[in-house]
């Protein structure tokens, strides 16, 4: 039998955002993933490998190798691939690019977060970060919030603007602390490792989506922030103890383990409130992986 191989472009054929979410959803009402990690390192080289099982779903094992010498424009820096596996036999179903997975895996994971905790009436929306993770997260909250207006801010303005000159329905936001006060969801994926979104610029009734950090010294938003809000996560697991953005008020007592509501295996508990700010951290892990690509695999198959 021969095992497909799922290109970026093949695969995101027949995807969409809304199903994707709703995939995701299933994926947390089967049993609770098991997941693990492994990292090997070469001088500045890197192969990482995420794993995970989820019962009635099947396996993945996600690898990205990162070689930051690759000359640029001819050898891309990350590199890898989804080897995903049956969950009755463990025979290979498919290889599928990794950029495709992470792609949808990250921006569905906040755009799920986003439908249960925003205003379903919300019409602005602020993209933070002009990157490669910044245009996904308008694609996915495009679908999911088809009336709203999108802004988008950056550190250099040139590359906010070129954002929006490739978006045309973008507006460039020129000061921060007006724009996060303005708008109804704040969606920041930067690379900042100190607080970029203060909380006294924050009013009741907004939702935060923070994406950007993932190492334990990299935060998005500052104490006050996460001190007025409902605190929500995809998964406590991969999440708490493991970035910055939580563990670090943790630590010092700004916020107390009894102050994260609830994680994706509690999809009941993400509901807003009028007079309360919400809160999400994207955390990811591998079975938001194997959740992604089991989706992927299925829509391709039907497409076939």
């Amino acid at each position: 039998m021969t095992i497909p191989f799922i290109s970026f472009d093949d695969g995101e054929t027949g995807l969409d955002w809304l199903g994707l979410t709703q995939a995701l959803a299933d994926g947390h009402a089967l049993p609770k993933a098991k997941v693990g990690d492994t990292l090997l390192r070469r001088g500045p080289d890197t192969v990482l490998s995420r794993t995970a099982w989820i019962d009635g779903l099947g396996m993945a094992v996600k690898t990205a190798t990162v070689f930051p010498g690759n000359p640029d424009g001819k050898k891309p820096m990350i590199n890898g691939a989804v080897n995903l596996y049956d969950d009755q036999d463990g025979t290979l179903t498919a290889l599928i690019d990794f950029h495709l997975v992470t792609k949808w895996k990250t921006a569905g994971d906040s755009l799920l977060a986003a439908l249960r905790l925003a205003k379903p009436e919300s019409r602005e929306i602020l993209l933070v970060g002009a990157g490669t993770v910044g245009q996904s997260l308008y694609e996915a909250f495009r679908a999911g919030f088809p009336n709203a207006q999108f802004k988008i801010w950056n550190r250099t303005q040139p590359k906010a603007k070129d954002f929006a000159k490739n978006t045309p329905d973008v507006e460039v936001a020129a000061d921060l602390a007006q724009a996060v006060h303005s708008a109804d969801i704040i969606l920041s994926a930067t690379m900042s490792a100190d607080p970029i979104i203060l909380g006294e610029w924050l009013r009741p009734g907004q939702h935060l989506n923070l994406i950007g950090a993932y190492r334990p010294d990299m935060r998005e938003a500052d104490d006050l922030a996460i001190k007025r809000s409902r605190i929500f996560v995809d998964n406590f697991d991969t999440t708490v103890d493991h970035i910055g953005e939580l563990s670090i008020p943790l630590e010092t007592g700004v916020i107390q383990p009894q102050d994260l509501v609830a994680d994706f295996y509690d999809l009941g508990a993400f509901a807003p409130l009028a007079d309360e700010i919400t809160l999400f951290k994207n955390g990811g892990g591998a079975h938001l992986d194997l959740m992604t690509s089991r989706f992927i695999l299925d829509r391709w198959c039907l497409e076939k």
